[in-house]
């Protein structure tokens, strides 16, 4: 669903591109500002619409963003989904500087999400349940790391003397009653993945009541806020990172290797 390349052609009408520039693609073309409308989804390409693993694809003008100079074509791939979702939740959540930011994971959105939030001056902390990635998300800027596999929700709320403020909840019904507990009175969870898996169960109700917590779903975002990213990440000069590179033809071992959970960062597959 992601991809970025030159512009090779245009169609008539075009005025925004030139032969030459490189573009970046947007995740949900239809969604250009303001309020999500639910047959936005129907623009998406890697579902319904046709994927962007291909050496040609065809886009609206709209549908592209400009790739910030500074990053190559590898880099600039990363951004369409993984960053915008960070991007989105950090602009919504807002968290003030000194406030306390709850990453689960090492994936590509915990890990733009650990970028944009040490940009707002938040405290950020992680989860892991890798141990060897632990060192790895200190030097990148995490203050404390928890081990993923305990019951880091009451580590958390206990470490932060009341709770954190809030947190990135990437594993649906395996760990969001842990985001509540970890959260204080009046915090927020950004709800932005599954990975755990589906259900709900009514234990997750008194904690929400409780604490008065603000949780919220979160997917991407639109192209004005895509095209703000990118004035930061180029402001600020922000590196994706990127955890390996795949040829073209090899691109099931990419597969492969997410399928493990070890990545650490966002894998690539690039046309020669």
């Amino acid at each position: 669903s992601d991809a970025a390349g030159e512009v090779v052609a245009l169609g008539a009408g075009v005025d925004q591109w030139r032969v030459g520039d490189r573009v970046t693609s947007h995740y949900t073309p239809a969604w250009q500002s303001g309020r999500f409308l639910a047959h936005y989804v129907d623009s998406r390409p890697g579902g319904p619409r046709d994927g962007l693993l291909r050496e040609y694809a065809v886009f609206d003008q709209h549908a592209v963003v400009a790739t910030p100079a500074h990053l190559s074509d590898a880099e600039a791939a990363t951004l369409p989904i993984a960053a915008l979702t960070a991007w989105n939740v950090l602009e919504t959540f807002a968290p003030r500087p000194g406030e306390i930011v709850l990453l689960q994971g090492s994936g590509g959105v915990a890990l733009f999400a650990l970028q944009f939030a040490r940009l707002r001056g938040a405290e950020v902390w992680m989860t892991t349940g890798s141990p060897e990635k632990t060192e790895r998300l200190r030097e990148l800027g995490a203050s404390r790391v928890f081990d993923g596999r305990a019951d880091w929700g009451a580590q958390v709320f206990q470490a932060s003397g009341g709770g954190v403020d809030m947190v990135l909840e990437l594993g649906g019904s395996s760990s969001l009653l842990q985001s509540l507990q970890a959260i204080r009175p009046q915090g927020g969870v950004a709800v932005i993945g599954f990975l755990g898996g589906f259900g709900a169960s009514t234990e997750l109700v008194l904690p929400m009541l409780a604490k008065h917590a603000r949780v919220q779903a979160l997917s991407v975002g639109h192209r004005e806020s895509f095209l703000a990213m990118n004035r930061a990440i180029v402001q600020h000069h922000l590196k994706p990172l990127i955890d390996s590179r795949h040829a073209f033809d090899q691109a099931p071992a990419a597969y492969e290797r997410m399928a493990t959970g070890r990545p650490f960062g966002k894998l690539v597959i690039e046309h020669a």
